[in-house]
């Protein structure tokens, strides 16, 4: 369902009736939180990739982009960049390998451990991370239909989710 033609009702609040109304009162209200926030994912990846998409990026790499630009040295190793992106060792290579391909990084080996390969920005991948940020920082992230107060008290909550799964120590 695309958000120009909203439904006329709330299907998480009707499903969490539904899930009342057969018996499951102790899960109604995790479902419906379950199944909101992988409904607001669908939405956010939506806009998120509207943004991104002209200008060649996915959200995987403007992140690996934006970490390197982020960095001291705007480089860092493999290994590291899954570890900050929580991501698997393969999926770091795909997009190191995309932006490779597109010049907005490239591999150099590790000035004090010849085992370990850096991916580095390019001055063409800090432009773009900049005005990739700017655009998703307008027309995304700053745009998410909440108050600064509900975004700091929906951070929270997900943080504890997050902590309580194990996501960080």
């Amino acid at each position: 369902m695309s958000d120009r033609n909203p439904l006329s009702f709330d299907p998480v609040a009707e499903a969490r009736r539904q899930w009342v109304e057969h018996g499951w009162d102790d899960a109604a209200g995790g479902m419906a939180v379950v199944t909101s926030v992988v409904r607001v994912e669908q939405i956010l990846l939506g806009r998120i990739d509207a943004v991104l998409r002209p200008l060649q990026l996915t959200f995987a790499r403007y992140e690996l982009l934006t970490l390197l630009s982020f960095s001291r040295t705007g480089a860092l190793p493999l290994g590291k960049i899954g570890a900050r992106l929580q991501v698997h060792p393969a999926s770091v290579t795909n997009a190191v390998d995309r932006l490779e391909a597109s010049g907005l990084v490239t591999r150099v080996p590790h000035p004090d451990d010849g085992r370990t390969t850096l991916a580095r920005i390019t001055p063409t991948g800090r432009r773009l991370a900049t005005k990739a940020s700017t655009a998703l920082n307008t027309r995304v992230f700053g745009e998410l239909g909440l108050s600064d107060r509900d975004i700091d008290a929906l951070f929270r909550i997900l943080r504890k989710m997050r902590f309580a799964s194990g996501d960080f120590k």
